[in-house]
């Protein structure tokens, strides 16, 4: 009897240093080379197979201990699938937390203000941690998929850095994009102001976007809306140089020489009146609060100084002396 007893009090002393050393090592910082340590785990993983996945990944712990952890705290059935990263410093229950709480390793991109669509598309499809199902789609085929009214992708996509768990679509990226775009610029076409020369939010997209490219100064987007939607209520040319080189494509070197300002195509607003058939850029939030919120001005002109501010003029002559100083 007396052996029993020393047996069971033996495996009693056993179970409770086990359950006090799981204890201590839940609480302790698995050691790192002070770099984060990325893993996933797929779809459907039990607990077993998500601690060898975490294992193998390089997080150093053992798969048992974590899969112990996981059942002796109610957690074994909760894990969610992803993309994570071990911080330097975590302990295996904030590890478990983590996974539990679906906190997912991010990743990022940025679109910025004034980029083409196909430096946007470039930049999404050169980012290591979204999964790339579009890339072989074509502009139409990827405007088809977000339920599109245009065909023409150019402008309907909002600058702007776009968070996500890594791992994820890059679809999702391009229709939150779009539909931030979409969003806004309803908002802003809702508070116009009354008069305007467009026939809908969409022409007003592309006059945002024109602004976008010939705005050296924030403060100078009024302005230069109120110049362009000036000449197009006087029915005169637009003639900004942005659309041109837009409509030259590939051939567009870095300079603007007279021959393409008098080469048509359907971008050159030197041959051609009114707005151009598309966006030339992707337009932030205050270029399109500025095509549809015009300075009040009779401005039909604007020359650079060269430091990156303009000098706007109500009649020719005064364009002229303006060149004349700044630009000759």
């Amino acid at each position: 009897m007396r052996l029993i007893r020393n047996l069971i009090l033996l495996l009693l002393l056993l179970s409770i240093a086990s359950v006090g050393g799981m204890v201590y090592w839940s609480g302790q910082p698995l050691v790192t080379d002070d770099q984060p340590v990325e893993f996933s785990i797929k779809p459907g993983s039990s607990v077993r197979s998500a601690s060898k996945q975490i294992q193998e990944a390089g997080v150093p712990m053992p798969a048992l201990f974590f899969e112990l952890l996981a059942r002796a705290t109610a957690k074994a059935g909760r894990l969610k699938a992803g993309s994570y990263e071990l911080s330097p410093g975590q302990t295996p229950l904030q590890l478990l937390d983590k996974i539990v709480n679906g906190e997912f390793s991010q990743g990022a991109v940025v679109v910025i203000e004034g980029w083409t669509f196909g430096q946007m598309r470039k930049a999404i499809d050169a980012n290591p941690d979204l999964k790339h199902d579009t890339k072989a789609m074509s502009e139409s085929a990827l405007m088809e998929k977000l339920h599109a009214d245009q065909t023409h992708p150019e402008g309907l996509f909002f600058p702007d850095t776009y968070l996500f768990a890594k791992g994820t679509s890059d679809f999702q990226v391009f229709q939150q994009a779009y539909t931030a775009q979409i969003k806004k610029l309803n908002e802003a076409w809702e508070k116009r102001a009354k008069g305007l020369p467009y026939k809908n939010p969409y022409e007003a997209l592309i006059m945002a976007s024109i602004i976008e490219k010939e705005t050296g100064q924030k403060e100078e987007r009024s302005m230069i809306s109120a110049v362009f939607t000036n000449r197009l209520r006087s029915g005169m040319l637009l003639q900004t140089d942005p659309t041109v080189i837009y409509g030259m494509g590939d051939r567009y070197q870095g300079k603007i020489h007279k021959k393409d300002l008098l080469t048509d195509t359907p971008y050159n607003t030197y041959t051609r009146a009114g707005l151009p058939p598309t966006p030339i850029a992707l337009p932030g939030l205050a270029s399109l609060n500025a095509a549809l919120n015009p300075a009040k001005s009779e401005a039909l002109y604007f020359v650079a100084r060269g430091d990156g501010t303009s000098v706007f003029s109500e009649n020719l002559s005064e364009h002229n002396r303006a060149v004349n100083k700044y630009q000759r």
